[in-house]
């Protein structure tokens, strides 16, 4: 798999680009962490704290396509440097938020706007422009894992300086760390020989945007997307109360997204491998048809420490591991061109789903006393998203011509 990486200049900006996403993305999948702290210290309620990690939710994607146009554009460096400040901004000024609009504004704009600006479609777009083709479904793989090894450390990091420092020392350490990768956007935002404007017969970014948004197999694409983001959001945001409801410490939680982002690293670097061999839309159909019986399955366990082990663990090894192959897709579609935007686009419909798996998931507490509905409404989501990947037009590989579609 990694033959394909066989220059020092592409481990860097491979290595660059997982660097930073190790940090956006590890910043905002343990920001779940905070809610019970944030409600102790502020007294705003679980909906309110819900309703402003939800907002921050749908704003990373509604940031994704904006990015992707701008880097596609201008290059990738001001908006991953502007992301990365806007990020520590956010995680900097959020403990002196009180209110629900404060919150929204700090981790609901700011630190949404930063992690996004810093994530998937920039840097995923911006590697597949400085790659050569045999070498990009490698660093998919590895650049996702980035992210997954965030979590990784992340999470377990956070609760212990929550533990230590309280969460208002935790948000402030949070911000000093995001800082710390502003070396990397150098390197990954090398300049590149790249006419700013269309070749001959090559649509522009208008036009291929408008030519994705009517094309039916990225509009079923965007649709399993919604599901994967719905489950994200709504595990992130919701896993500690689950615990908690179980009567666990809460050291349980933050191990469990731990080893989903361990996990998730192998889960990553398999899915890179897995789309240079077999057709993207067959290893989404067992992603999500995976985690629909692992959902079931989990339902009906014993809620002990290990069953919270173990689900993560195979939650974990499809958590982001859907990336890759989704991103493959787009650009089998539609080219590398402008993949920042059209992948961004797709990250937009991936957090409107997220957008309601954690409100939604505060919503359910209050009203039920658990998260029963929202275990039922996942299952149902995971399975409708593994069948809706199947009618997707994907040409079979070159060295498998009996698998056309």
């Amino acid at each position: 798999m990694f033959r394909t990486l066989n220059q020092p200049a592409l481990w860097a900006i491979t290595l660059s680009a997982a660097g930073i996403l190790m940090v956006t993305m590890g910043a905002r999948q343990s920001l779940g962490l905070f809610l019970s702290p944030l409600n102790t210290s502020t007294g705003l309620g679980v909906v309110s704290i819900s309703l402003a990690m939800a907002v921050g939710q749908f704003t990373w994607g509604a940031i994704q396509p904006l990015a992707g146009a701008v880097a596609d554009r201008y290059g990738p460096g001001r908006v991953l440097f502007g992301g990365l400040l806007l990020l520590a901004f956010g995680s900097a000024i959020t403990p002196f938020m009180s209110s629900t609009a404060g919150l929204i504004v700090s981790l609901g704009l700011f630190s949404a706007i930063g992690s996004g600006a810093g994530s998937f479609s920039v840097l995923i777009g911006a590697s597949s422009q400085r790659l050569p083709p045999a070498a990009r479904a490698a660093a998919s793989g590895v650049i996702n894992a980035g992210g997954s090894f965030g979590q990784f450390v992340f999470a377990p990091l956070l609760q212990a300086l929550i533990q230590m420092f309280g969460w208002m020392g935790a948000m402030w350490s949070l911000a000093v760390m995001t800082l710390a990768a502003t070396p990397l956007v150098r390197v990954v935002s090398r300049p590149i020989e790249k006419p700013s404007a269309p070749a001959a017969g090559e649509a522009g970014l208008w036009q291929s945007v408008r030519g994705a948004v009517g094309d039916g197999s990225y509009q079923l694409l965007n649709l399993g997307f919604f599901s994967c983001g719905f489950h994200i959001a709504f595990l992130v945001t919701h896993l500690p109360g689950e615990v908690a409801l179980c009567g666990l410490p809460s050291s349980v939680a933050s191990w469990a997204l731990a080893i989903i982002g361990l996990t998730n690293i192998f889960g990553s670097l398999y899915a890179g491998a897995c789309i240079g061999r077999y057709r993207s839309k067959y290893v989404l159909f067992w992603m999500y048809a995976s985690r629909a019986a692992m959902i079931a399955i989990y339902l009906l366990a014993p809620k002990t420490d290990l069953t919270f082990y173990i689900f993560a663990a195979g939650l974990g090894f499809t958590w982001l591991a859907t990336v890759p192959p989704t991103a493959a897709i787009v650009g089998k579609l539609f080219g590398v061109r402008y993949l920042g935007t059209l992948f961004g686009m797709t990250l937009l419909s991936h957090q409107i789903g997220g957008f309601f798996g954690a409100y939604l998931g505060g919503l359910a507490l209050t009203q039920f006393g658990d998260y029963s509905w929202m275990w039922y409404a996942d299952i149902a989501l995971a399975a409708v998203a593994a069948l809706l990947n199947l009618p997707i037009r994907e040409a079979a590989l070159a060295h498998q011509p009996g698998t056309a579609s």
